[in-house]
């Protein structure tokens, strides 16, 4: 190989070498999530959608549709997520040793995927949550922006006491210390 070569090749290298340096250096940090107490003032208009999250049916995961009404009464994790999004399915770990946990009484978390039947379906047979997790593909989209999310991000989770009142929502990947503290307060 000729000397010529050998030097362009090092500075290619010393070249993507500095470009990973950078990009290293000026990495940030994700955003923390964004979380929003709902006042009692607004809490009526809250309830309202939570009564009709609670009068809809939706198809689990295997594709049988299940009235949501069987969760009217109880304290109420729900959590907007999609397959394709990595922060979604990294949280569902926590919330599924969450449910498992069975500190929070009666507390029930439960999944609706903003994506399709099959991918959701997919999902399932690869992952074992430990909560239910229900399909709204695109109307989920809806749904998260009448709890509060404008910005139609993901995850995007809600908190529902036992009254069927909207207590908190959470824009972002879910922060489990803040989260818990929110629960032991229901």
């Amino acid at each position: 190989m000729k000397t010529s070569h050998l030097l362009a090749c090092g500075a290619i290298a010393l070249l993507f070498g500095a470009v990973g340096a950078w990009v290293g250096i000026n990495r940030k940090e994700p955003a923390p999530p964004i979380t929003t107490t709902i006042p009692p003032e607004q809490a009526a208009a809250g309830s309202a959608v939570v009564n009709d999250l609670l009068a809809r049916t939706m198809a689990d995961a295997g594709g049988t549709r299940q009235a949501l009404a069987q969760w009217k009464g109880k304290p109420l994790l729900v959590n907007f997520w999609a397959t394709w999004c990595a922060p979604c399915v990294k949280e569902m770990p926590e919330l599924s040793a969450l449910q498992a946990s069975g500190k929070y009484k009666d507390l029930q978390v439960i999944g609706i995927g903003i994506d399709s039947p099959s991918n959701i379906a997919e999902f399932t047979k690869k992952f074992q949550i430990g909560y239910p997790l229900y399909v709204d593909g695109v109307a989920g989209t809806e749904l998260s922006r009448q709890f509060g999310n404008t910005q139609g991000g993901l995850p995007f989770t809600v908190l529902i006491g036992a009254d069927g009142q909207v207590k908190k929502t959470y824009l972002g990947l879910l922060k489990f210390d803040q989260l818990h503290q929110d629960l032991a307060a229901l």
